[in-house]
């Protein structure tokens, strides 16, 4: 393939789109609230900034990590037997640079040129991304409202579960905010065997189920070790999104594979980042609920505080992000973000960016305070884009 015809694959970064027309708004002197990219705005625990700050105040620990940590790849395991109920050996464990990173290569020693790899449509972008930058092709399953949003396996042809690698698949789901159930998974790991098919499944929302208990893990159903492997972020549970730590958890010939192709990239997580999350994960835990009461509560002040003037959002089920169906008398998502921006300054991502399912939709991050929220939201009625 040429260059040209290559890049043809990647567009600009959605959010860096975004960007520019904050900036455009600022120069214009409007206020921005912006509710387009994910980032935590709470604030890690107090005993995670400071082993971070121990650690970076030890010259050696400037140096190539080379490798995990012994005692990181124990949280870790830790971490996960208390959580989840999951066994793991350490061959099984290893860190990435946060799943986004983990995402754009894992496909790399899964697939070859040709091969085919099963998204969900609408999907986080890495998700289509990874599989076409090692050369596969990628069959597009559409996550409908009809199915609670969730993968509608029998909905998959023949041929094309037949033919496919591998599967990505990713509850809580961002963008959609849907969250699965232990029947789900279940469903997930037989239909995996019976095609032979690789599950990449993305845990990175585990800890957000707004609404009764936490979500779980993909690796807790019984046969899922031999099918796939799942990654799991301290981003949002632990507010370390600057650090960019994730785990790939599962298979042991996946994770071996993974590993070899990745010290050809790498040197290793940095010693003070792994320290910070050697504290997160064996440290005080009450973080994660607090976690989940304030988006909880931006949840419930978005979502009701839209509905309470005409726009008929649903409250969402999981992650940190509001999945909105587009207001009466819009049909493209963009044309109403960029409606949206100009007339309140809000900023949220247009659904079709997540893939053609995503059409009809904007997607908000739950990243502003209660009093930021009910102020967007009356300025949304003021605004007269509600027709």
């Amino acid at each position: 393939m040429k260059f040209a015809d290559k890049m043809k694959i990647f567009d600009l970064n959605v959010f860096s789109k975004l960007e520019e027309k904050r900036a455009e708004l600022l120069r214009r002197g409007m206020e921005v609230i912006n509710l387009s990219v994910g980032t935590p705005d709470f604030k890690p625990d107090d005993h995670v900034i400071a082993a971070l700050k121990e650690a970076a105040g030890i010259a050696d620990n400037f140096k190539y990590s080379l490798a995990d940590l012994p005692e990181l790849t124990e949280a870790v395991i830790a971490w996960y037997g208390r959580r989840y109920g999951v066994p793991l050996e350490p061959r099984q464990v290893m860190s990435v640079y946060g799943t986004q990173e983990g995402m754009a290569h894992v496909a790399l020693p899964i697939c070859d040129p040709g091969d085919l790899v099963i998204a969900p449509d609408p999907c986080y972008p890495v998700f289509m991304y990874g599989p076409r930058m090692a050369g596969a092709e990628v069959y597009y399953t559409p996550l409908k409202k009809e199915n609670n949003f969730l993968i509608d396996f029998d909905s998959i042809p023949e041929d094309v579960a037949r033919r496919a690698k591998m599967i990505v698949v990713s509850y809580p789901n961002n963008p959609v905010t849907a969250v699965a159930d232990y029947a789900f998974y279940e469903r997930l790991v037989a239909w995996a065997k019976k095609y032979d098919v690789i599950v990449v499944h993305d845990n990175a929302y585990s800890e957000l189920v707004m609404d009764g208990e936490p979500g779980m893990s993909f690796l807790a159903v019984p046969g899922a070790m031999d099918v796939g492997i799942e990654f799991n972020s301290l981003s949002k549970s632990y507010n370390l999104t600057g650090l960019r730590i994730s785990f790939a958890l599962g298979n042991t010939e996946i994770i071996r594979s993974f590993r070899c192709l990745r010290s050809q990239i790498d040197y290793g997580i940095s010693f003070p980042v792994q320290k910070a999350a050697i504290a997160a994960l064996n440290g005080p835990q009450d973080i994660l609920e607090r976690n989940r009461r304030g988006y909880r509560e931006r949840r419930n002040a978005l979502c009701g505080g839209l509905r309470s003037i005409g726009w008929d959002v649903p409250d969402s089920p999981g992650t940190m992000f509001v999945w909105a169906p587009l207001p009466k008398g819009y049909e493209k998502s963009w044309d109403f973000a960029l409606e949206l921006m100009d007339k309140t300054g809000i900023i949220c991502t247009p659904g079709e960016s997540f893939g053609p399912a995503g059409e009809g939709f904007v997607r908000l991050a739950l990243v502003r305070d209660v009093p930021s929220i009910e102020h967007a939201v009356r300025l949304i009625r003021e605004s007269g884009i509600l027709r």
